[in-house]
């Protein structure tokens, strides 16, 4: 199976066209390079309020992804409240996507640490915040491309 992926790029700067976004092209070819079908591209300012709204519209619509990646947002910055409106908008959390996130990005930086993205569903779709740096959200689909047709099998009642 192919998983159907979102992406959505989370940056104040970005939104307002100061700053080119090159997470979320670079995070696009590396869902198609790894077997997915980006299906969905959203840009959008650091707003959570507008976030939850924008990934409630996203999962509960009648076309759902079967993945939507965030990319930015999950910092400690003042604006950044990516993981925020996720949990926010999801109904049950995935604590371990999460974990093994920060787990292969402390090997390349120590910086990984200081990041809050979280990883859960709503109603089918599977909802995962990775990093706004180009090479961190390409680092972030290798931790989740391998589990992501699996997880929509089981969000859509397949077997373990």
């Amino acid at each position: 199976m192919t998983p159907r992926v979102a992406i959505v790029t989370v940056s104040d700067r970005s939104a307002r066209g100061e700053r080119e976004d090159r997470s979320g092209p670079a995070l696009a070819e590396a869902v198609a390079a790894g077997g997915g079908e980006v299906v969905r591209r959203d840009l959008v300012p650091d707003d959570p309020d507008g976030l939850s709204d924008l990934l409630r519209e996203i999962c509960d619509g009648p076309d759902a992804p079967d993945v939507v990646l965030t990319t930015g947002g999950t910092g400690l910055g003042p604006r950044d409240r990516t993981p925020e409106a996720t949990a926010a908008a999801c109904d049950r959390m995935v604590p371990g996507i999460a974990e093994a996130l920060r787990a292969r990005s402390v090997a390349v930086t120590p910086h990984a640490v200081l990041s809050r993205g979280v990883a859960g569903v709503r109603g089918r779709t599977l909802v995962v915040n990775l990093p706004g740096s180009p090479g961190g959200a390409r680092d972030g689909w290798d931790v989740v491309g391998p589990v992501a047709a699996h997880a929509a099998s089981q969000l859509r009642g397949g077997d373990h």
